[in-house]
């Protein structure tokens, strides 16, 4: 545990990574800004490689999938170095995602996220996201009572 870095600092962190790397699709200097080179996802992607390149690889496919994709953090708590997160994200699919082909189907998608920051930088995430959610909204699985 990061003992010098205060709730309010975390905070801060988790807000500019949200504005500046989900929100500002931005993979480069902010992304190497605030994420470790050997950061880990608990919870990965399919295919999502190791580190800050494979968040980076995963990131480019949903803004591409997604090009208007938009993360609405509802709430936070934090203890220690870590903050939980409920969030909605938003986005069109206007490209191809996980073999799906685009179907131009705007999405709501709940996310929880338990993100771990050490030094200034995101060193370790697990998200939950809600898949079965998002997959009935592209159509991909039946509506409920289907």
């Amino acid at each position: 545990m990061d003992d010098d870095i205060t709730p309010d600092e975390i905070r801060a962190l988790a807000a500019r990574f949200t504005d500046e790397v989900l929100n500002g699709h931005d993979l480069g200097s902010a992304l190497e800004d605030l994420v470790a080179e050997d950061f880990v996802e608990q919870n990965p992607l399919p295919g999502q490689g190791p580190g800050r390149a494979g968040l980076a690889d995963v990131l480019g496919g949903m803004f591409a999938a997604f090009p208007d994709m938009h993360w609405d953090v509802q709430d936070t708590l934090v203890e220690g170095d870590r903050i939980m997160s409920l969030s909605v994200w938003t986005g069109t699919h206007d490209g191809a995602f996980m073999g799906i082909a685009p179907t131009g189907r705007t999405v709501h998608v709940e996310a929880w996220t338990l993100d771990r920051y050490r030094d200034g930088r995101l060193v370790e995430s697990r998200i939950l996201m809600d898949a079965a959610g998002l997959l009935g909204q592209l159509g991909v699985l039946p509506a409920p009572g289907a």
